[in-house]
């Protein structure tokens, strides 16, 4: 028979028990609350707190029907792709050109893939396309000039003074450029140099054809080469990423280099 000092000890126990209980299911709620606070600001905000920036996109569609994602970056709106058209606007076709030595002497607007693959899907252009008078790039759309590529440079920070430089220009403004490195596509690893692809741009590396029809070295996803439509004594102006830099290259090139073609909004 339980006296009354142990029936005191028993009704004190499990008081204490309930509310330990209570406690532990209050900790957990308030752990789960706080967890769920820190995703949400984790995943709404940058990391000074502000919104991070929504991309505008949209599409753009071609002679041929080959439909490519734009994006805008600052003020412009670029393809957000490598040109592959195979015609100009008017539906005249443009010559494929496999063989080197006829690319090498070629007065006329041609392309190539590299290396004749038949797998690949980068087209590579001579000067002679965009120096035609013949229209390669969608309605409402051209090819990106050399002043086309210095606003969108200075947009991504590099200095005023570095825009009219040639050969290797600007900080990590290649990385926000290029495509983010994945197993099969995107850029080859190169110890610090990391593909960030935040402007959008997402360009990939289809490498080049030399003036003299050999192909560029180094091959696809470790160079990627962009004619503009600026001349200067007979050559043209373009840009080159390399899967070992971060900058952007420029420079004039023969108008027989077989280079890719990336177009801007009017």
């Amino acid at each position: 028979m339980q006296t009354q000092s142990t029936k005191s000890i028993m009704k004190a126990f499990f008081n204490l028990s309930s509310q330990l209980h209570r406690t532990s299911i209050l900790f957990r709620f308030t752990g789960f609350v706080l967890m769920m606070l820190v995703v949400t600001s984790f995943s709404a905000c940058g990391d000074d707190g502000e919104d991070m920036p929504i991309k505008e996109t949209g599409t753009v569609t071609d002679i041929e029907g080959n439909t490519y994602q734009t994006i805008r970056i600052g003020n412009q709106w670029w393809m957000a792709e490598d040109l592959r058209v195979t015609s100009f606007s008017s539906g005249e076709p443009i010559k494929r050109v496999a063989e080197s030595e006829e690319w090498a002497s070629t007065p006329m607007p041609a392309y190539s893939v590299y290396n004749n693959s038949p797998s690949a899907t980068q087209l590579l252009y001579n000067l002679h396309v965009i120096d035609s008078d013949k229209k390669i790039a969608p309605d409402g759309w051209r090819v990106a000039s050399d002043e086309d590529w210095k606003i969108l440079e200075e947009y991504l920070g590099m200095s005023v003074g570095e825009l009219v430089q040639t050969n290797w220009r600007g900080t990590d403004e290649g990385d926000q450029l290029k495509m983010e490195i994945t197993t099969t596509e995107g850029w080859i690893r190169y110890d610090g140099v990391w593909a960030t692809n935040s402007s959008g741009f997402s360009a990939t590396g289809g490498s080049c054809r030399v003036f003299n029809g050999q192909w560029g070295i180094p091959p696809a996803r470790h160079s990627g080469f962009w004619w503009t439509s600026t001349k200067r004594n007979g050559y043209a102006w373009y840009r080159y990423l390399d899967y070992k830099k971060s900058g952007i290259f420029r420079y004039t090139g023969h108008p027989n280099y077989g280079f890719s073609i990336r177009c801007i909004k009017n």
